[in-house]
């Protein structure tokens, strides 16, 4: 008589720690999906305003570089001269790469991550 007991006991552990699996695992899926959204959504927003400042940017050096050659007397003075300075900027910025983007992005990856 008393084994009978023992072995609705066991049975019952097994189907309670395969319950808990279970649930452990659709929990780790669910934390996926949701870091999954997360960063999703992050991307997609930093690529339409990343497109609405291009276009911004574009138009804005455009005015500039005519702005510019209208100073120096020709408008192709001015898109030289523009060019120049984002010449230095570029360099300035791939010389500080590391520092500037690769240091933070990473960082913020892991912080979305974590």
């Amino acid at each position: 008589m008393s084994k009978q007991p023992t072995i609705t006991l066991i049975e019952s552990l097994f189907i309670q720690s395969r319950e808990y699996l279970e649930n452990r695992v659709d929990l780790y899926k669910m934390k996926v999906a949701d870091k999954t959204a997360s960063i999703a959504s992050t991307v997609v927003a930093g690529i339409a305003l990343f497109l609405v400042f291009f276009i911004f940017f574009i138009v804005l050096n455009i005015g500039l570089g005519l702005l510019i050659g209208d100073l120096v007397g020709r408008a192709s003075w001015g898109f030289l001269i523009l060019a120049g300075i984002y010449a230095i900027v570029g360099l300035v910025l791939y010389s500080s790469r590391n520092k500037i983007f690769k240091t933070p992005i990473t960082a913020m990856i892991f912080r979305k991550f974590l």
